[in-house]
């Protein structure tokens, strides 16, 4: 009987993190579509790794916010188009077209589940 329990349980928290992960890889692709870096960044970890066109570097949760902001700012967000997504029980990753001003840019999240929260690890944005 109490195996039945445990294993309900264990069922019931794997379904919660998966809408949990589900609901936040939604709020991104939104972000990323009309280039709101200030939504996505509410899922930053403490340290992101972000590669744009001729540079990649490490930057802090700020730090990250800015570069990217900048990125926004030189290319204005046309739209996003969500290719594909994934996970497992420690990760995710979405993987997308980001159309702007100033070109295509095959766009790829990263994600580590932390807690109850996907965090993003890293984005990446690769000229077409």
């Amino acid at each position: 009987m109490k195996m039945k329990y445990f294993l309900q349980s264990i069922f019931l928290m794997l379904m919660v993190t998966a809408l949990v992960a589900f609901t936040q890889k939604d709020d991104i692709v939104a972000a990323l579509k009309t280039g709101s870096v200030e939504k996505m960044s509410k899922y930053f970890d403490s340290m992101v790794d972000v590669t744009l066109p001729g540079k990649s570097n490490s930057f802090s949760k700020g730090q990250a916010e800015l570069v990217i902001k900048d990125f926004f700012n030189l290319n204005k967000v046309k739209g996003f188009e969500l290719q594909h997504s994934g996970s497992n029980p420690s990760s995710n990753f979405i993987i997308g077209t980001l159309v702007t001003s100033g070109g295509t840019y095959r766009t790829t999240v990263y994600m580590r589940t932390k807690g109850d929260k996907n965090l993003i690890q890293g984005v990446e944005f690769e000229q077409k």
